[in-house]
């Protein structure tokens, strides 16, 4: 390991993720010396724009851009090209009757259906629009007596109550549901209710008739409402954006540089070692990995508390959405859509027991014969992604778990890709002879290209007990370890995944104040 008197910096990031550049961006503009390493070739982490076949560029993992705190785009001057946006949602039906799913409206149902479509739709904004406010916030600390803490929370039960009775006992009540339970109950359409529980379950190891799926459906809504837009040159141009805003302030971003460990001396972070035996000197590290491979690969557990580390390891972070990519010589027929439709969103769903029906293998480690997922054809509006005449075909799949029995070998790659196919096939008759390449990118692959423990977005499942004032878990809710000088910013910690930068801007704003505050 080598030591260069040259290597000191008020602040490391491990890890050029969206949220990692959101922090350090707002560090250096806060006058700190900020060194962000990253381990692959771009920035970007999982929000990163790549060539998958000769030709054919796409989003490798997150492409649709739905929450991205407006905060982050005010403080940093983040003005996004979209090649799309205020995308529909085209609930696809076998027969070629679909659904048209908007914000605030529906086609394609009954009057009955789309009256309840839009109460639905403003009683979930309302609820989201509470959740957003609280995910732009450090969230305070369960039985503490300090001020902040205090008036944090204080302020969360007046914000409740200020609903009103009625929809404060509305939200009290749905926020332990599941989504199966909300949509059967409100609609008639099993379009609508299997697009719906699609958006609650998406990226999730849940169910529509699992707890809390009214609270990820929140999740999801408290973004834009859910509004869905694809930037042009695909989410690596947000990353790019938020890098170039990190190295005006003054950070130093320097790639193929994986770390191996974060250095701690004397019970508190004094810098970190990359793979290459370079080291960097901070009495600050922020790490964008998640909290497994924060505390047990780049630590060490015989740093941290016995009780800490367990609760660690103990994090539930299996992933269970895998990513197709299809280099297409033209777009696929698909009965019932208009040209123009391609450049929107596109679900296969039928139903809420399909939905349920596709899940139900995942718990016993096995993948989803009959799958359900999300389509965009990103080229339509980007000619940029695909040659001339040529398209790509983006698309999000579940369920793939990361533990399959046997694991993700060669026979088991294929027969997912057979059953997505056998998919696809049922609304796109023409879709296995529109392909030149794919690749498929199971949550194994997604482990490896992108250094997240379990293939998992949000670097930890989003439930109750890993949610808000206990994420990741007690001791480390606040952005800072219970190691001196070592801090979490990544998806690990709250709000959680999600191209949104709020878990970076907040991470940011925690340590600024903690130190003006000593």
């Amino acid at each position: 390991m080598t030591k260069n008197m040259g290597n000191e910096y008020d602040a490391i990031v491990v890890g050029a993720g969206h949220n990692g550049l959101v922090c350090s961006a707002l560090l250096a503009k806060a006058g700190k010396r900020v060194l962000v390493l990253e381990a692959n070739e771009q920035v970007g982490g999982a929000s990163v724009t790549r060539e998958f076949t000769e030709g054919y560029s796409v989003s490798a993992c997150a492409h649709l851009l739905y929450q991205l705190q407006a905060e982050v785009r005010k403080e940093l001057k983040i003005a996004t090209r979209m090649a799309s946006e205020d995308m529909t949602t085209i609930a696809l039906g076998e027969d070629g009757n679909h659904l048209r799913l908007k914000p605030d409206s529906v086609e394609g149902v009954s009057d009955e259906d789309a009256e309840q479509y839009r109460d639905f739709r403003k009683r979930m904004a309302r609820f989201s629009d509470l959740l957003r406010k609280y995910f732009n916030k450090t969230p305070p600390r369960l039985g503490s007596n300090d001020f902040k803490d205090l008036m944090t929370l204080g302020q969360l039960g007046l914000d409740v109550r200020m609903l009103g009775k009625a929809e404060m006992e509305a939200l009290l009540r749905l926020i332990f549901m599941n989504i199966h339970d909300e949509v059967t109950e409100r609609f008639e359409s099993p379009l609508l209710k299997g697009a719906i529980s699609l958006d609650a379950v998406l990226g999730t190891h849940l169910g529509p008739r699992s707890p809390n799926t009214m609270m990820t459906y929140l999740y999801r809504m408290a973004g834009d409402h859910g509004r869905t837009g694809v930037p042009s040159g695909g989410m690596g141009s947000v990353s790019n954006e938020l890098a170039h805003a990190a190295r005006t302030a003054g950070a130093t971003i320097r790639t193929s540089m994986p770390v191996k460990r974060i250095i701690i001396e004397n019970g508190r972070a004094t810098g970190v070692e990359t793979e290459s035996g370079e080291r960097f000197d901070s009495l600050m590290v922020v790490s964008n990995a998640d909290p497994k491979t924060t505390l047990m690969k780049l630590i060490g557990a015989k740093h941290a508390e016995t009780g800490f580390a367990r609760r660690i390891s103990h994090l539930r972070a299996k992933g269970n959405a895998a990513k197709l990519h299809l280099a297409l010589d033209g777009l696929p027929t698909i009965d019932g859509l208009s040209r123009k439709d391609y450049a929107e969103r596109l679900v296969i769903a039928p139903d809420e027991h399909y939905v349920e029906r596709a899940f139900n293998p995942a718990k016993y480690g096995e993948s989803s014969p009959n799958p359900v997922i999300e389509i965009t054809f990103p080229s339509f509006k980007d000619e940029t992604l695909a040659p001339t005449g040529k398209h790509v075909m983006s698309a999000v799949v579940q369920y793939a778990p990361y533990a399959l029995k046997g694991g993700w070998n060669d026979a088991a790659k294929t027969a997912f890709m057979k059953a997505i196919l056998d998919t696809l096939s049922k609304y796109m008759p023409d879709i296995e002879q529109r392909i030149t390449a794919s690749e498929l990118l199971t949550p194994a692959d997604l482990e490896t290209e992108f250094h997240m423990t379990g293939g998992h977005w949000h670097h930890a499942e989003l439930t109750l007990d890993q949610f808000l004032f206990v994420r990741p878990v007690n001791g480390a809710a606040q952005y800072k370890m219970p190691i001196d000088g070592v801090y979490l910013c990544g998806a690990g910690a709250h709000p959680g995944g999600g191209v949104s930068g709020a878990a970076g801007r907040n991470a940011a704003r925690a340590i600024l104040s903690r130190e003006k505050a000593a």
